[in-house]
């Protein structure tokens, strides 16, 4: 029984730290659950931000609500200490990857200064309660040091939100309302340290019927910190050197919160321009240009509506500068999740590989046409095939009146002519008059970039020549008498280029064996000059001659020798 149970022991034993690490994962520092988490931390860190200060100088509101104010102050430490924990299970990046290892994130953590901000932001002040007594809230100013985390938040929050110039200016009123208010307590202590109602310029004596209430007094005195910190004026001066300090500081502070404020509002208001002006063409250059060339008022009134269209319907005709800044395959995966849809109806392109409809989403350019504006009229070169998104175009006679057939949302023309299909009778014309009947939103594709994706998939080009031939077949516009010629043509051409390139090849054959010849040749030559260069170093020199004749006989003797020698070794072979 004992071995049975130790058996069960350690089999059991395993599971353990699986469900620590299921209770306490390691969090993406940019995932969902690490946003949400920065935002709870929000509330204890704004909290100690206003609540605390508020409490040191104004005594009534501390004494009249110290539960709720105990248990607030223990409900964010613990708070604190559980963003700390969560701090030692947050991972970082390492050339990219998220480490989850949690010795490296533990140690990575303890060596940064948030880490000794943590500690000192839950420095157990509150022991000198016991001293000091429970009426004492400065004790816990240690806890402004964990104000980085409401600045994390707030950038998070930004970078997330759908508004973000909105939430700029929330955040910035935000911080007027926290300057204000940390001012408005400082001139209330101050107001107690110098006598209520000693002065004009301090708060007057509670004894006052309505100013000994807290609210009448908080009220009070951030209407008076309001009045100087915005610069309005209509405050009483100020009798005491303690309140000329006082006044110069919020002077100095108004006027840094004033370039602050300037600053920052025409940050927002240059960024929503900026955003304006890259989802939607600039009209004033356009009406400047129309306005100098004195073009008539009814093409420039069409013009001016055009443009009030596409701001009040936030259309937008430039989707590939807006993201072009994109890495190309995210830009291809949000180009599919809006448009891939709207191409799929298309029957040339239906059963298409998804890689080439990938590729020709990204070359789809939104146009949005006026009412009464021709698209397309009948005789004109097509080069781009249109698919209507939204509003209602109709195919008309050459008078412009007579319609034929309306057209909606999800249909498409023009896909024949941008397709080289042998046989076609209409060429690449344009057969009929496209027109809008009100404001509509179309995609363009011209042929240039079809051919610049075909040109990568030519299996694909097949397939869709094939059901561009079916088209052409059931609305009797495919002349297969010239297609067959056109075929002929083409195979001749081909069988040609073959000829050709047969002739080429042998052609490169009979210069290489002409290049081999000549190399064999040259190497001949040069192997005998050298041979006969090493043949002639043996041979006596002219002044060696001259030098045996002086010399007599056996100079003779020698030159016998030496011509007997010559004569022996022969001349040198020229093989």
């Amino acid at each position: 029984m004992s071995q049975e149970s130790k058996v069960k022991t350690t089999e059991s034993s395993p599971p353990a730290p699986s469900k620590a690490r299921k209770l306490l994962p390691v969090l993406d520092p940019s995932g969902d659950y690490y946003y949400w988490w920065l935002n709870t931390m929000v509330f204890p860190v704004m909290y100690n931000l206003i609540i605390i200060v508020c409490r040191a100088c104004f005594p009534d509101l501390q004494h009249s609500y110290l539960v709720a104010w105990l248990v607030l102050d223990y409900t964010s430490d613990l708070l604190y200490l559980l963003d700390i924990v969560v701090r030692f299970h947050t991972g970082f990046l390492d050339q990219g990857i998220l480490v989850v290892d949690k010795g490296r994130i533990s140690s990575r953590y303890v060596r940064t200064w948030s880490f000794l901000l943590d500690l000192a932001s839950l420095m157990p002040t509150d022991v000198a309660y016991v001293q000091l007594g429970l009426h004492t809230p400065m004790l816990r100013l240690n806890r402004f040091l964990r104000v980085p985390r409401l600045f994390e938040a707030f950038d998070r929050t930004e970078t997330r939100t759908a508004y973000p110039n909105a939430f700029r200016i929330t955040k910035l009123m935000l911080y007027i309302f926290v300057v204000i208010h940390w001012n408005s307590c400082l001139y209330f202590a101050l107001s107690r340290y110098l006598g209520f109602g000693r002065d004009a310029w301090v708060y007057p004596d509670p004894a006052q019927p309505g100013f000994e209430r807290l609210r009448r007094q908080y009220l009070y005195s951030f209407y008076f910190s309001t009045l100087i910190l915005t610069t309005v004026g209509d405050t009483p001066l100020p009798a005491r050197e303690e309140e000329y300090l006082f006044m110069v500081g919020d002077f100095l502070l108004a006027v840094m919160g004033f370039a602050t404020i300037m600053g920052s509002m025409s940050s927002v208001i240059y960024n929503m321009n900026t955003a304006d002006a890259a989802f939607y063409p600039d009209h004033a250059l356009v009406k400047k240009y129309m306005k100098q060339q004195h073009v008539n008022r009814r093409l420039e009134r069409r013009v001016i509506d055009w443009y009030q269209h596409l701001q009040i319907n936030k259309k937008m005709t430039n989707e590939v500068a807006i993201l072009q800044h994109l890495p190309e395959r995210l830009r291809a995966e949000v180009a599919v999740s809006v448009h891939l849809s709207t191409l799929s109806r298309v029957q040339i392109f239906q059963n298409c590989e998804a890689s080439l409809l990938e590729e020709l989403v990204l070359k789809l350019q939104p146009q949005t046409y006026s009412p009464g504006e021709y698209v397309c009229r009948k005789g004109d070169i097509g080069r781009e095939m249109y698919i209507i998104r939204e509003g209602q175009l109709a195919v008309v006679a050459d008078d412009g009146v007579t319609q034929y057939a309306v057209l909606g949302a999800g249909l498409y023309f023009g896909e024949i002519s941008i397709i080289n299909i042998k046989g076609n009778m209409s060429g690449n014309r344009r057969t009929a008059n496209i027109k809008s009947l009100g404001y509509s939103d179309l995609f363009c594709l011209s042929k240039e970039d079809l051919r610049e994706v075909l040109s990568e998939y030519p299996q694909a080009q097949v397939v869709m020549e094939e059901k561009g031939r079916e088209i052409l077949l059931k609305m009797n516009k495919l002349d297969v008498n010239a297609e067959a010629a056109e075929i002929a043509l083409q195979e001749a051409t081909e069988s040609r280029l073959r000829g050709l390139d047969q002739q080429l090849d042998d052609l490169q054959t009979k210069f290489a064996r002409l290049l081999a010849e000549l190399e064999s040749s040259a190497l001949k030559i040069a192997y005998r000059i050298e041979r006969l260069e090493w043949q002639t170093r043996e041979w006596p020199m002219p002044e060696e001659l001259a030098e045996a004749d002086d010399e007599g006989e056996p100079g003779e003797g020698t030159s016998q020798g030496g011509e007997g020698r010559s004569a022996q070794e022969g001349p040198p072979d020229p093989e």
